[in-house]
């Protein structure tokens, strides 16, 4: 069992279940799922774009992204429907538990003048969104081996139906949340 995913059982249940008075184990809030997207504008001109960010999106996470296309044609882009124009993964279960570990574990700390993240990046359902300027923080990118430096978007989706749970649940499995 993943070391997060026993966290979660021996740490966040019990300490949900007493702060909310939840009558039922399973209203206890847990993670979903964990979306990677990156979006690629410059895939419109650059098709090898597209390869690159796929690699590395495959060493971040461990399983293979989706093209992700465009539904409408703006012509001031020169976008057309169906040009693809991102990548994106969807990791549940144990890679979801693994790589959550190794985002706060080794990946955040990575970021320099690191003070923690922002508590306020909450949907209102207790979903959580991160964006990362560079792909270059995760220990799995090799620095010199880049055509460019690129955005990353991750979204924890949760089961929680207020940010106060969502973020609550997020605490106990160790996000470093910004202290106020």
């Amino acid at each position: 069992m993943p070391r997060l995913k026993e966290r979660y059982s021996k740490e966040a249940v019990p300490g949900l279940m007493k702060l909310y008075r939840y009558k039922n184990i399973l209203q206890v809030p847990r993670l979903d799922k964990i979306v990677l997207s990156v979006g690629l504008g410059e895939a419109i001109s650059n098709a090898k774009a597209l390869e690159a960010v796929k690699s590395d999106l495959t060493a971040i996470s461990g399983q293979h992204p989706i093209t992700t296309r465009a539904k409408k044609s703006i012509a001031s882009f020169k976008l057309r429907t169906g040009m693809p124009i991102g990548l994106k993964v969807t990791l549940r279960g144990k890679r979801m538990y693994d790589f959550l570990d190794k985002l706060v574990n080794a990946v955040l700390p990575r970021i320099r003048e690191f003070q923690g993240i922002p508590r306020n990046s909450l949907d209102g359902r207790g979903n959580y969104s991160l964006g990362f300027k560079e792909q270059i923080v995760f220990p799995e990118i090799d620095y010199d081996k880049i055509d460019k430096v690129r955005g990353l978007e991750v979204s924890i989706v949760t089961t929680a139906r207020t940010d106060d749970e969502g973020r609550h649940l997020l605490e106990l499995l160790g996000m470093p949340f910004v202290r106020d």
